[in-house]
């Protein structure tokens, strides 16, 4: 069997959530049984090269178009043309991994993964051109004609049963991993507590120095954006440092600017606190754990997400987790963490107050995240992703 995968989401260069989704997947699936081909495709008129170990797989063959993607998302939405099957020289299945458009012939199978659809139930926190993007994709006509569907999460396959009206039966949730590197995160769990063990304080010193962090921080670690309710957290933050200025803890928050980020920075600059509250900008991969592990308290409050990345990996780097009780994020972080009300900054705050006042609270949420965190693999994830595709 040929099995055709969408890698155009690879062309920028960004490492946003269905980057990570997509390499990480790869990485691990392409190998899962050699007497398949997969052939790969990569188009745009300006894209990044690609230095992937998966890329030198025997069985993956990449096959390259510099067509520019208005042109050719234009004949797709209007012609439903060209049929990327004919382009890769014919496929059995075409995967892709996020909801680019595409077309393919009669004969050709599709399996699509959908992680959220924030942008029907919160098109507030987009800009106009994301929004248009959005509506250009036809995500209802893609998830209506594919023949099968990924969700990421119970709450994403809920969203597209309700808002598409699509047959649950050809949806299957398949649960994103989380990195390795993360995962080997540094951690033993004792009987009475969990301690980070092994930790690369050489790696750290030399983080906490080229980012400028400080010595206890409170950690906010994605794309700057509204939907990620950044202006709630140091709302938030502003009654927590009022009341407990005497511990010393910063904000830190992490992360490359998104689409309306503007207001963020001006919270930031017009806040009473704002001598606490450091922006890092982009955190290269290879500092993310440090970061992680150097942090007292991982925050994340956001409106919505189909899974959520974050979380989990601030669990495997043994910090301590609050979260939202909305959206997909109870489903990840279980009882592992504290969930609270993404709208009540008072309920944000006291949750603040909670962890960084009371050590046995902090040691247990370290513990159960170290726990949780273990329950979502990438090979886990590309054995159910391959086993969909085949079945």
């Amino acid at each position: 069997m040929i099995i055709g995968i969408d890698i155009r989401m690879l062309a920028r260069g960004a490492r946003t959530g269905v980057e990570e989704y997509t390499t990480n997947l790869l990485a691990n699936m392409l190998s899962l049984n050699t007497d398949l081909k997969f052939k790969l495709f990569y188009n745009g008129y300006q894209k990044v090269e690609l230095n992937y170990d998966w890329l030198k797989f025997p069985n993956i063959e990449l096959i390259q178009y510099k067509i520019p993607n208005k042109i050719l998302d234009t004949s797709l939405y209007f012609f439903n043309y060209p049929k990327i099957d004919k382009l890769l020289e014919g496929v059995d299945v075409f995967f892709a991994p996020h909801i680019f458009l595409s077309a393919v012939s009669g004969k050709c199978k599709t399996v699509t993964t959908f992680h959220d659809l924030s942008f029907e139930k919160y098109p507030e926190f987009y800009s106009a051109n994301k929004n248009y993007w959005h509506f250009s994709m036809n995500p209802k006509k893609q998830a209506r004609e594919t023949d099968k569907i990924i969700a990421v999460s119970e709450s994403t396959k809920n969203d597209l049963v309700e808002l598409y009206n699509i047959n649950p039966e050809k949806i299957k949730v398949i649960y994103s991993g989380v990195n390795l590197s993360l995962r080997e995160a540094r951690m033993s769990v004792t009987n009475e507590m969990a301690t980070k063990q092994s930790r690369d304080y050489a790696q750290e010193t030399k983080v906490r120095k080229k980012y400028n962090l400080p010595e206890k921080y409170i950690l906010y670690l994605g794309t700057l954006e509204p939907r990620k309710n950044i202006i709630g957290l140091i709302k938030a933050f502003e009654l927590f440092n009022i009341k407990y200025s005497i511990l010393n803890i910063k904000l830190v928050i992490a992360g490359s600017k998104g689409w309306l980020y503007k207001d963020i920075f001006k919270t930031v600059e017009n806040s009473p606190v704002k001598k606490d509250i450091i922006l890092t900008g982009f955190i290269d991969d290879q500092d993310k754990s440090a970061l992680y592990s150097l942090a007292d308290l991982f925050v994340y409050p956001s409106f919505y997400e189909g899974f959520g990345f974050p979380p989990l990996e601030a669990m495997a780097c043994g910090t301590p987790v609050i979260t939202s009780n909305v959206s997909s994020l109870p489903e990840a972080v279980g009882n592992a963490a504290i969930t609270i009300n993404p709208y009540n900054l008072d309920e944000l705050y006291r949750a603040m107050e909670m962890v960084l006042t009371d050590e046995n609270l902090k040691n247990n949420l370290i513990k159960k995240g170290h726990e949780q965190a273990k329950k979502f693999s990438w090979q886990k994830c590309a054995r159910e992703t391959l086993d969909f595709i085949l079945g």
